[in-house]
């Protein structure tokens, strides 16, 4: 099979996270049509996701909401929106991106989409793991030192004459 260069995989889910955007914004404007609602499941530890560390710790992955009669404060942006919602009778603002998003369902309409991409944050414990070590390599001390590495080597790579370092 050819190589994809268009990334058409990209582009679907770019306009499928737009519907999600361009449904919330008009919401957000003239309130809920009829009897639509949402169901909106997101990753808690993605990039830009705001949400109590109470919730994160009851979510700790993944997390599901619904707006249907209890929500305040819908504000949606280019790259995300964020609202109100009661949780245990305590008010909370979650701030989520579109690039969090794994799914929207409207059921009163059987309409839902299933989006791929949304990728969580690292723990600390997974960044160090996958850290490489810094590579130390020693400075030319003089300007003869210097001169001695060909131009054409690549970083890294430096060989450092030990004539530099001798007395004379």
């Amino acid at each position: 099979m050819a190589q994809d260069h268009i990334r058409y995989d990209i582009l679907t889910q770019e306009a499928l996270r737009g519907v999600v955007r361009k449904v919330l914004a008009e919401v957000a404007k003239t309130g809920l049509p009829g009897d639509h609602h949402f169901f909106i499941s997101f990753l808690t530890k993605a990039a830009g996701v705001r949400v109590s560390q109470r919730l994160l710790d009851q979510y700790p992955e993944d997390m599901t909401i619904v707006l249907q009669n209890q929500f305040w404060d819908l504000k949606v942006s280019e790259t995300g929106f964020e609202v109100g919602l009661s949780f245990d009778d305590k008010p909370e603002l979650l701030v989520i991106p579109f690039t969090a998003i794994k799914g929207f369902f409207d059921p009163s309409v059987q309409f839902g989409l299933q989006l791929t991409g949304a990728v969580a944050l690292p723990t600390e414990d997974e960044a160090a793991e996958h850290k490489e070590p810094t590579r130390l390599v020693p400075a030319a001390s003089s300007p003869a030192a210097a001169a001695a590495t060909p131009a054409n080597q690549a970083p890294g790579e430096k060989v450092i004459s030990l004539d530099a370092f001798r007395k004379k």
